[in-house]
């Protein structure tokens, strides 16, 4: 994902101390990089998405998606099935052990933070502070995954793909001479 003010604006939070809501922040050498609360709402919109998936009664539901290119095909898919485990292969790579605890009983299990703490043993401070560094990770891998990001949620969901290179068509002179060649 291309990260500039345009991109970052909408998901800044208006009232963090480091970009002061524009999503962007300064760093050494005039730098602008996007903000840590743009990746956490990236990951929040992810996880809202990824709830919504789980929830769904009709998990099975498959779409018929068109591929952009000359013969117009056609493929089959479950997207919310390949979003969940997207969801998790993308979080289960970025994540180390420590971090993937936290996420699976907060966040895939949704044990709230008192009952997190007593069964990691962490104090409140540590918990929080881990689950800020888990939704910045993750919500930077769901925004940067090559070539097919989860964010944003349009594009994952609509079946739109990379075109495939299409061959050029040779030119109708160059097909006639071949013909009075032969």
């Amino acid at each position: 994902m291309l990260w500039n003010r345009s991109n970052t604006l909408g998901l800044a939070k208006t009232s963090c101390s480091h970009c002061q809501g524009n999503g962007i922040r300064n760093i050494r050498g005039g730098r602008e990089v996007p903000c840590q609360c743009v990746f956490r709402a990236v990951f929040r919109a992810c996880y809202r998405r990824f709830r919504e998936c789980a929830a769904a009664s009709h998990l099975g539901a498959v779409t018929l998606d068109f591929r952009p290119g000359r013969e117009g095909r056609r493929s089959y898919s479950r997207k919310r099935e390949e979003f969940l485990a997207d969801f998790c292969i993308i979080s289960r790579r970025e994540l180390d052990e420590f971090e993937q605890r936290i996420f699976r009983f907060h966040f895939l299990l949704g044990a709230d933070w008192r009952l997190c703490c007593r069964q990691l043993k962490l104090d409140r401070g540590l918990f929080f502070h881990a689950v800020y560094r888990i939704q910045q990770k993750l919500g930077r891998a769901f925004a940067e995954t090559a070539p097919y990001p989860l964010y944003p949620l349009t594009d994952y969901f609509s079946g739109n793909t990379i075109p495939a290179a299409i061959p050029a068509q040779p030119q109708a002179s160059a097909r006639r001479g071949s013909r009075e060649a032969a």
